[in-house]
């Protein structure tokens, strides 16, 4: 199991699946700055939270040319149904197999990705992890954060 990518490290290659089925890489969610924030469980209420409040920041995001990205091993079936239940404006990636998470050392023992965000800049280069998260302040951290390093990053 390979360790937890670090601040100005390469963020490596993985696989997802979208909630229409279509499997994505990191490369192809690359390009401006984005934030990949892997959580335990669709529905769940930390999750939820997390989720919500993503959403709610989400004009800010996009204002300051910032991708969003759910992460989770629930299937995408269930990310629709968190999305709709939700009101989510992001798109949820489903780690089929927790092979990402694995990779990226945050699968847990009970075989959930733990709740870990990276930040990359539009080159796929780590500029901050966030190992741990409180659910209702995240997203405002994450902001200012990726807000601070995204004119520098081009």
């Amino acid at each position: 199991m390979a360790g937890m990518p670090q601040e100005g490290e390469r963020f490596p290659e993985l696989w997802f699946v979208t909630e229409e089925g279509e499997r994505v890489s990191t490369g192809d969610l690359l390009g401006q700055t984005t934030v990949l924030y892997f959580y335990p469980k669709d529905q769940t209420p930390g999750c939820t939270k997390e989720a919500c409040a993503f959403r709610d920041r989400m004009p800010d995001y996009e204002r300051a040319g910032i991708k969003v990205y759910g992460v989770s091993l629930d299937p995408p079936e269930s990310h629709r149904r968190f999305r709709e239940r939700n009101g989510l404006n992001f798109p949820l990636l489903t780690d089929e197999d927790g092979q990402a998470a694995k990779s990226l050392g945050i699968l847990s023992e009970k075989g959930y990705a733990r709740r870990v965000t990276f930040l990359l800049d539009p080159e796929g280069t780590v500029v901050r992890v966030y190992p741990e998260v409180s659910p209702e302040t995240h997203a405002g951290e994450v902001l200012a954060a990726a807000s601070s390093a995204g004119p520098s990053a081009g």
